[in-house]
C-alpha cells in the first residue's frame, strides 16, 4: 500500500490524517489548541503548542494506521491562513505568540494605508482589500511593538512565517524556511501576478525582505522531515492554505468550478484558471493551490458566521442541548414560518462588507416558536452562501463565462441534509457532497502525492473524486428568488 500523511493545522485544533493512494482515510488523530485572548479583539496561539500538538497527532495517526514513517511516500501540510509568527533564525525561538487571523489589533495600520491612498495599488498587486485579516499588518505590529524586534530583523536575526512555514522549519530541523504561493498570497506582501515578494509592498509596510521565506509551488519538494521526529525521513511535497487546499481536494481544477466549506464560518472559492479577475461584487482574488510555477487564481468570499449560528442556538438561546440536534428541531416545523435570522454577530462579510451590521431576527408572529427560529438560523447559512455564489456568478457572466453548474461542499455542517437541500433549492443547481469530506487534508495529501510521483496529473486526481450524495433543487425558480429578496430585505435591516 502507498500512504500519504497530511498535517492539518487549524485554528481550534491540530490534526493529522493518513490517506491511502485512493484518497481514503486510513487513520487520524486530533488535539485541541488553546485560544489566548489578551484583550478584546486580540487572538493569539502559542507557537510551541502548535508544534507540539501537530507532531503528537502525526505520531498518533501513524500508530493508529499501524504503519511506520518509512511506509509514507510523502507528507503534505495545510494550515490556518494569515496567522503570523516571527522567530529567531539561530535559536528557533518565537519572539511572541502567534497573532491569529481573527486578530484585529493591526486596524490602525490599515487605516493609515487607506489614508495614504494605497488601496488600489495593493488590490492590483495582491487581489486583496486592505484589512487587518492579512499577515503583513500583523507582522508590522510585531516589529513595532516587541522590544528590539525591528533592529534584530534588520540585522538578519529574525524570520517571518505563516503556520506552514513554522511547521516546515520545525519538521526539517531548521534547514528549510519556505512557504507556498497560496499562503504567500494572504500576506498582502506578495505579487500574485509574478509570484514574488513585492518591493513596493514591503516598503509600504516597512518589512525587511531578509525575513521572508522562499516561495514554492504548492506541489514541490520542500525538504525532508528529520528522521529523529517520526523515525524516518519523509519528503514534504505539498503545502497549501486550508481553503485553497480544500478547493484542490474537491478536484476543482478548472475555471468555473466552485466549492464551499461549511465550518464556523463559510469559505467559498471559485477557480478562475490562469485569469486574474478583480471582483465587482465584493469578493477578493487569491492564488489557488498551484501544482506548477504557472499562476492560478480563485475568487473568494467569506461568511463570518456559518456553523457558529448553531453554537449560538445551543449556548446563547439554549434551544438545543447539543449541536447535533439542530436538524431534528428544525425539521419539526415545515418551514421557518416567515422568520429570518441574520447572524451578523461580528458584522457581515462578503459580499456585503458591513462591519457595523448586527444580528437580527425578523418576521416574528405570535405563532413563532423556537423551532421556527432554529430553522431560520440554519437556513441563514444557506442564504449567506447563496449570496456569495450569486456574486461569483455575476462576476463570471461579466467576464463572458458560463454560470456555475454545481456547488461542491465540505466542512462539518455539510452533513446536515436539511441545510444542503435548502442550499440546492436556493441556488437552483445541484449541491454535491463528496464521499470523502476531509477535503482540506486530502488536498494537501494530493499535492504531496503529485510532487513525489504517486499521481501523474490532476486528471488522475479528478478520476478519484466521488460524490456521496447530490442534492437536486426542488423549489420553483420564482419562489427561490422571492426567498432571496426577503433575505436581502432582512440584511438591510441589520445596519443600525
Amino acid at each position: 500500500m502507498t500512504y500519504l500523511l497530511a498535517l492539518d493545522q487549524g485554528t481550534s485544533s491540530s490534526r493529522s490524517i493518513v490517506f491511502n493512494a485512493k484518497g481514503h482515510v486510513v487513520a487520524q488523530a486530533q488535539q485541541e489548541l488553546a485560544q489566548i485572548y489578551p484583550q478584546p479583539g486580540w487572538v493569539e496561539h502559542d507557537p510551541q503548542e502548535i508544534w507540539r500538538t501537530q507532531l503528537a497527532t502525526a505520531r498518533q495517526a501513524l500508530a493508529k494506521a499501524g504503519i511506520q514513517a518509512r511506509d509514507v511516500r510523502a507528507l503534505g501540510i495545510t494550515n490556518q491562513r494569515e496567522t503570523t509568527l516571527v522567530w529567531n533564525r539561530h535559536t528557533g525561538l518565537p519572539i511572541h505568540h502567534a497573532i491569529v487571523w481573527q486578530d484585529r489589533r493591526a486596524e490602525p495600520t490599515c487605516v493609515a494605508l487607506r489614508e495614504r491612498g494605497l488601496a488600489d495599488m495593493i488590490r492590483a498587486k495582491t487581489g486583496l482589500l486592505i484589512d487587518a485579516y492579512f499577515s503583513g499588518t500583523k507582522l508590522k505590529w510585531l516589529l513595532d511593538h516587541v522590544p528590539g524586534a525591528r533592529q534584530q530583523a534588520v540585522n538578519g536575526e529574525l524570520v517571518f512565517g505563516t503556520v506552514d512555514s513554522w511547521l516546515i522549519w520545525r519538521l526539517t530541523g531548521g534547514a528549510v524556511h519556505a512557504t507556498d504561493v497560496s499562503n504567500a498570497s494572504r500576506t498582502m506582501l506578495f505579487n500574485i501576478h509574478s509570484n514574488q515578494w513585492d518591493p513596493a509592498l514591503l516598503q509600504a509596510l516597512d518589512i525587511p525582505a531578509n525575513m521572508l521565506p522562499s516561495v514554492k509551488p504548492s506541489s514541490a519538494l520542500y525538504g525532508e522531515v528529520s528522521p529523529t521526529l517520526l523515525g524516518h525521513a519523509i519528503p514534504i511535497g505539498g503545502v497549501a492554505g486550508d481553503q485553497q487546499s480544500a478547493l484542490f481536494g474537491q478536484a476543482c481544477f478548472k475555471a468555473g468550478m466552485v466549492k464551499n466549506t461549511y465550518g464556523t464560518g463559510c469559505f467559498m472559492l471559485m477557480h478562475t484558471g490562469d485569469q486574474f479577475r478583480t471582483s465587482d461584487n465584493g469578493l477578493i482574488t487569491t492564488s489557488a493551490a498551484q501544482p506548477s510555477t504557472q499562476p492560478e487564481f480563485a475568487l473568494e468570499g467569506s461568511v463570518f458566521v456559518g456553523g457558529a449560528v448553531v453554537q449560538w442556538l445551543r449556548d446563547g438561546l439554549r434551544a438545543i442541548p447539543s449541536s447535533s440536534e439542530v436538524q431534528a428541531l428544525a425539521e419539526s416545523v415545515p418551514d421557518a414560518g416567515g422568520v429570518m435570522v441574520v447572524p451578523a454577530f461580528t458584522g457581515l462579510g462578503a459580499p456585503y462588507w458591513k462591519p457595523d451590521a448586527r444580528g437580527t431576527i425578523t418576521g416574528l408572529t405570535r405563532g413563532s416558536t423556537l423551532a421556527h427560529i432554529a430553522r431560520a438560523a440554519l437556513e441563514s447559512i444557506a442564504y449567506q452562501s447563496a449570496a456569495l455564489l450569486q456574486a461569483m456568478s455575476r462576476d463570471a457572466v461579466a467576464a463572458g463565462e458560463a454560470t456555475v453548474a454545481e456547488l461542491r461542499v465540505d466542512g462539518g455542517a455539510c452533513v446536515n441534509d436539511l441545510l444542503m437541500q435548502f442550499q440546492a433549492d436556493l441556488l437552483g443547481i445541484p449541491v454535491v457532497r463528496p464521499a470523502v469530506t476531509e477535503t482540506t487534508a486530502l488536498g494537501a495529501a494530493y499535492l504531496a502525492g503529485l510532487a513525489t510521483g504517486v499521481y501523474r496529473s490532476t486528471e488522475e486526481l479528478s478520476a478519484l473524486w466521488r460524490p456521496e450524495r447530490r442534492f437536486l433543487p426542488t423549489l420553483e425558480t420564482r419562489r427561490a428568488q422571492e426567498l432571496m429578496e426577503r433575505w436581502e430585505h432582512a440584511v438591510r435591516q441589520t445596519v443600525l
